[in-house]
């Protein structure tokens, strides 16, 4: 009974201790820099016409992801059906593999999206 109170409670403590510190600390740095006079402008990035928005970059990989795991499932039930692997491994295994390999694509596909800007 005491861990289904437990652990809802230490979660929400320590997301409010990673906000908290986050926030405290950016305050911190950004009072010292008042202080020795220096220009602010460090924190806010300029917008440049050719930077690609983050929900295109979002989407692309999840995309890529989620093909990448209707790929797994494909291949697992040709293994299943074809080579007589043990489903309990065949799944799992190509599954994992396919969405790593989908991540991998999406990000390389990223990179080149902007470098190409």
């Amino acid at each position: 009974m005491a861990e289904a109170i437990i652990i809802p409670v230490s979660m929400f403590l320590m997301i409010f201790a990673i906000t908290y510190l986050y926030f405290s600390t950016r305050n911190k740095e950004r009072l010292a820099l008042i202080e020795k006079g220096v220009d602010a402008n460090i924190f806010f990035k300029e917008k440049n016409k050719y930077d690609i928005p983050t929900w295109k970059i979002v989407l692309i990989n999840f995309a890529v992801f989620l093909i990448g795991i209707g790929v797994a499932i494909f291949l697992a039930s040709a293994m299943v059906n074809v080579l007589d692997i043990d489903e309990d491994v065949a799944y799992p295994g190509t599954i994992f593999l396919m969405a790593g390999v989908g991540l991998l694509v999406g990000f390389t596909m990223t990179k080149r999206l902007e470098k190409k800007d």
